[in-house]
């Protein structure tokens, strides 16, 4: 048997990008239903200075997000030399989606990952367009 996922809640602190109404009934949600969870201030600052923690999370696998875009966080975790597996991780964006909908995906018993995947290297070497004289 599988452990569940686990939850990371970010409150935005210092970005502030996500609307408070929506990161207060998230938070709100998650404690009344009694969910076990992560909640950090703020995963942009934790990302500047390369917090280990983001590595411990990014480690234990099956991680849930309730954070910003998801492209957003992948690059934060990778920025702090952290990459979170695409695969093992779903990242709802409290920016765009309704605090119920986001409730609902952290406390589903599955994990629906949604990581953009890495995008491939170029094939060759950049061009260069020349230019009369």
């Amino acid at each position: 048997m599988t452990a569940p996922p686990r939850i990371l809640y970010c409150n935005c602190t210092y970005a502030q990008v996500v609307p408070k109404e929506v990161k207060a009934a998230v938070l709100q949600q998650l404690c009344a239903a009694g969910a076990n969870f992560e909640a950090v201030a703020d995963l942009c600052e934790m990302s500047a200075r390369r917090d280990p923690g983001l590595r411990r999370l990014a480690a234990g696998g099956g991680l849930k997000i309730a954070a910003c875009y998801p492209r957003a966080v992948k690059w934060l975790f990778a920025a702090a030399q952290a990459p979170l597996p695409p695969e093992e991780t779903e990242v709802l964006n409290m920016r765009v989606q309704g605090a119920a909908e986001v409730v609902a995906a952290l406390l589903a018993p599955t994990l629906q990952p949604n990581l953009p995947a890495a995008k491939p290297a170029s094939s060759g070497a950049p061009t260069a367009t020349p230019v009369a004289g």
